[in-house]
């Protein structure tokens, strides 16, 4: 009987890993002889608010480079050209070749975490988003608009935030209904500010034309903060769109068990724990603070106040239950 012969896998590597190194020098020089600012500051930023995030879901520092590794390589594929492209034009497939890369390592992230990327909600997390939506509205004189359209969803932002604040402030049963529509109404939250802030971010002036240092870490600020937030954003996305049918699933019994288990995994990362009512009050007073103080006086745009926001004041809740809960004691 032949024994089947093993390949050694580890020449071939080799030989691509060089193939790609040398790929790499060549978009280096491409890079050097181009006139054209091909990769800004900006990418750069947006990529280290990426791996901050990323470093504190793998934990381990071998995890995330083998992620990073693998993003590289299948990155390459922004050089491939387009199906409709007539000329090819290496430099512009040079600026593509960052966000391929996030968009693998963000899919690879939220595969392999998908347990940490689906963030614990809390009523006090629905209640911090609820008062960013109203903060919003406002800062935008959206209830100025003539739209009937954008009245009546004005109106139902208004009563999933009165839903919200009612959960927060009363000691009402969190059962799995109160739970998946809690869920539901944060992920439009956050798909909602990630359009508005991928929007704002990418309308402000690069980082390499601007003389004011402040203004220019100011904008350097936005795209770390949009780095951070790119995963959860990315996964909130997916969370909404998975409950849209494909072409011709509508009435496929797959269709009502993908669905099942997805309202289960938006119950599922919902807390059923009631939030104390001097952690919602803190929640209201300070963050309402927070925002009054910003449209009064102008210090951040709107977007990077509200991501300052939901990056830091998480865990100045956590620290301050932590304070709340030995005082007890």
């Amino acid at each position: 009987m032949k024994q089947s012969k093993s390949y050694d896998l580890k020449p071939i590597l080799i030989v691509a890993g060089l193939l790609l190194l040398i790929f790499v020098f060549y978009i280096a020089s491409r890079m050097q002889s181009t006139d054209r600012r091909l990769i800004p500051l900006s990418v750069l930023a947006l990529l280290a608010g990426v791996f901050f995030e990323a470093k504190r879901l793998f934990e381990k520092w071998s995890t995330l480079f083998w992620v990073a590794l693998g993003s590289f390589v299948f990155s390459f594929f922004a050089f491939l050209p387009g199906k409709h492209e007539r000329v090819y034009i290496f430099e512009d497939h040079i600026q593509m070749w960052p966000y391929v890369f996030l968009f693998f390592f963000v899919v690879f992230a939220i595969s392999f975490n998908k347990d940490k990327t689906i963030a614990r909600l809390t009523e006090g997390i629905t209640l911090m988003q609820s008062i960013a939506v109203v903060y919003w509205v406002i800062d935008l004189h959206l209830y100025e608009t003539n739209s009937s359209f954008v009245k009546v969803l004005m109106v139902i932002g208004l009563l999933f935030s009165v839903f919200s604040l009612f959960n927060a402030f009363t000691p009402f049963i969190l059962s799995r209904t109160n739970r998946l529509t809690l869920s539901i109404w944060s992920c439009v939250i956050m798909v909602l500010f990630a359009v508005d802030n991928i929007y704002r971010t990418y309308q402000t002036e690069d980082i390499e034309v601007i003389s004011s240092i402040p203004y220019g870490l100011l904008i350097g600020l936005q795209f770390f903060f949009l780095g951070i937030c790119s995963i959860y954003i990315a996964q909130n996305f997916f969370m909404l769109i998975m409950f849209l049918p494909g072409k011709g699933t509508f009435f496929n019994a797959q269709y009502f068990k993908d669905l099942r288990e997805l309202k289960d995994d938006h119950i599922k990362r919902y807390s059923d724990k009631q939030v104390n009512f001097l952690h919602s009050l803190f929640c209201l007073v300070m963050i309402g603070g927070v925002f009054y103080l910003n449209y009064k006086y102008q210090v951040l745009p709107r977007n990077i106040a509200i991501w300052t926001v939901f990056v830091v004041f998480p865990s100045i809740l956590y620290f301050f239950d932590i304070a709340t809960q030995q005082n007890r004691h």
